[in-house]
């Protein structure tokens, strides 16, 4: 099969082929129909993700077709379209596991990190992590939903109630959260890097009703903020926009330094917490949603040899929505 492979950090993916897979117990084999393109597939070439394998083939934005299955799969069978996403494995035994926190195993496993991704025509996955997809998304649109979505669901859902939400760099996660929010009612303010028009002017037409700097008071404080930009200087920003009793949810897998701010900031029971990876339960939750909830995923495709070209497009912020790669 072909494949796009990292071998060492900070260099260029590299194509190469090599044997197909075969799966093991529990396992799928998947002919990969897309794969989308994530900033945590940056932070991964940067040396930004804590001990990955290496080689290794990235991609955890997986949609495609079971071709074949391993001793012990029961649920899958082929021919199913099935998404893979970050989450791949985890231990199921310690007290993380066992409180519903499965996101937070010391033991996991992450796809496209440790367990070879979907920047190929194939690959394996344990099928007790793997979702059916709503009916309404083709491949390419429905990859998106795989990652962008279900982190952002999960930021959206940690930061509670909130009439007015702000959300802090609007790109993939961003653009499929607003949509969920306009349509539960929510108020959505949008902040993208200073002059960024396209960027505002994608927020307004989803359903922002303000777009401006992250630097910018916006019209009216905010119940809650999402953090998408791997940007620590957002977060003072954001508390400072952010009413008394407000949340604050940092939603990346990596930010820059936070700078220090005064605790006037954080007083007056404001939160501030961070989001870390998925659980099984978000994807059944969000997918499901999704399935009900008229999101438009914004993409645009790219050859799987061009992947070194979608980050490169994903690197300098010239994405309207989300890349994927389409085999």
């Amino acid at each position: 099969m072909r494949a796009m492979e990292l071998r060492r950090i900070h260099e260029r993916l590299t194509p190469t082929e090599r044997p197909e897979p075969r799966p093991a117990a529990q396992q799928i084999m998947i002919r990969v129909q897309a794969c989308g393109v994530c900033r945590t597939d940056l932070h991964l070439v940067d040396g930004e993700l804590r001990d990955p394998k290496l080689p290794i083939i990235p991609g955890h934005e997986i949609v495609g077709r079971v071709i074949e299955t391993g001793p012990g799969v029961t649920r899958l069978k082929p021919g199913d379209r099935v998404g893979v996403p970050w989450l791949g494995w985890t231990c199921g035994k310690c007290p993380f596991c066992l409180s519903g926190r499965e996101n937070l195993c010391d033991k996991a496993r992450f796809t496209g990190c440790h367990i070879d991704g979907g920047y190929a025509e194939l690959t394996l996955a344990d099928e007790r992590y793997c979702f059916p997809l709503p009916a309404g998304y083709d491949d390419e649109k429905a990859a998106p939903l795989l990652c962008a979505g279900l982190i952002g669901y999960r930021a959206w859902r940690l930061a509670g109630a909130a009439e007015i939400l702000g959300i802090y760099g609007f790109g993939a996660a961003a653009h499929i959260i607003a949509q969920v929010a306009r349509h539960k009612g929510q108020r959505i303010f949008a902040f993208t890097r200073e002059g960024d028009r396209q960027a505002q002017d994608f927020a307004r037409e989803l359903g922002a009703e303000w777009a401006g700097s992250s630097e910018a008071t916006p019209p009216a404080p905010l119940d809650a903020a999402l953090i998408f930009a791997p940007v620590g200087a957002l977060v003072p920003a954001a508390l400072r926009a952010t009413v008394k009793g407000g949340t604050v949810v940092c939603a990346g897998i990596h930010m820059s330094d936070i700078p220090s701010f005064p605790y006037a900031m954080l007083w007056e029971e404001r939160i501030l917490r961070s989001v870390a990876n998925l659980t099984r339960r978000d994807a059944e939750e969000f997918l499901a949603l999704a399935g009900e909830t008229p999101i438009q995923t914004h993409t645009e495709g790219f050859r799987l040899a061009a992947a070194n070209d979608a980050l490169a497009k994903l690197r300098a912020g010239d994405l309207r929505g989300a890349a994927v790669l389409v085999p």
